[in-house]
């Protein structure tokens, strides 16, 4: 079965994208690894989302599965690994080895927590170290965690981390922190957590699970070592574009580049959104915008192969 559309991913981007194309009346296919994206492990809540004076993330994406099942879209889970074209028709692929073919395609698949890439990270992934304090912040109640991020990420986790955990350290690399004011002033008034500048992560140890991490003193130029029982890892995102960069042109942060009127890319027909771009701001009213315009724009695209095949 040949699809009008297809939509990769299902965060703010993609789900916009998905009730305005349904709309356009298209025969629409969206493949997902969740519903939410980063707006499903946000640790505090969205404060700047017209129409709610502050609003959870998972409440937020209760509210994207209500309008999903209201739009009667079709959400298969499952992860994208290529997409091709040829002849004017785009093959999705999978990492099932299934295949699904549309006249176009929405690339809103977001992007994916930046790993430290040191020793024991892999090792104790899921035994003490997470990409995710809402997720497992609970489990850590009354332990001594660690934040790597100095960032809005960073301190958003310990903030919501410190709801639970008795001691919260937060590492900065550099001298300098890069959260927000409002960030900064609300950990500055907590006394459950201890920033660290110029403290760069080296190692996390353990015998079963997380029991210390290592970390060198830039300043002092010293190794030093700290007892915790977990590690949250905030440094960033980085573009879940690896699949489709056979078609699309990225910058030097792997972010897809794309035509600011359509949201087109290089490839005709394929079309990116959300978090995935390239952008500097990376907000979900700014994913759900331009979800709506790569679905409008894809509604051009397929109506114009449309007209062009009848004649």
């Amino acid at each position: 079965m040949k699809y009008d559309l297809i939509i990769i991913g299902a965060g703010p981007a993609g789900i916009s994208a998905g009730i305005y194309a349904s709309r356009q009346k298209l025969n629409l296919l969206i493949i997902s690894k969740d519903v939410g994206g980063q707006v499903a492990k946000k640790a505090v809540d969205i404060e700047n989302y017209p129409g709610f004076s502050k609003i959870s993330g998972p409440d937020l994406v209760d509210l994207y599965q209500k309008q999903i099942k209201e739009n009667e879209l079709e959400i298969m889970h499952g992860e994208v690994v290529a997409i091709e074209k040829a002849d004017g028709v785009f093959s999705v692929q999978l990492k099932s080895g299934k295949a699904y073919e549309a006249t176009a395609v929405i690339v809103a698949s977001g992007a994916e927590s930046k790993k430290i890439n040191i020793p024991g990270e892999d090792e104790f992934a899921g035994k003490g170290v997470s990409y995710c304090s809402l997720c497992d912040g609970p489990v850590y109640k009354n332990k001594t965690v660690a934040v790597v991020g100095g960032g809005n990420n960073g301190f958003e986790s310990a903030l919501f981390l410190s709801n639970y955990v008795k001691k919260i350290y937060i590492l900065e690399y550099s001298d300098t922190l890069r959260a927000d004011k409002e960030n900064q002033e609300l950990v500055a008034g907590n006394k459950n957590i201890e920033i660290l500048t110029n403290a760069k992560i080296s190692k996390i140890e353990g015998k079963v699970f997380v029991d210390s991490i290592a970390y060198e003193d830039t300043k002092a130029g010293e190794e030093k070592k700290l007892e915790v029982n977990g590690v949250f890892v905030e440094i960033g995102y980085s573009p879940s574009s690896e699949f489709a960069k056979n078609l699309v042109e990225l910058n030097e942060k792997q972010e897809i580049i794309f035509d600011p009127k359509t949201l087109e890319t290089k490839t005709l027909g394929l079309f990116s959104a959300g978090d995935c771009n390239v952008s500097k701001y990376k907000q979900i009213v700014m994913a759900s915008g331009q979800g709506a315009l790569a679905a409008l724009s894809s509604y051009e695209y397929i109506k114009k192969q449309n007209t062009t095949k009848n004649h």
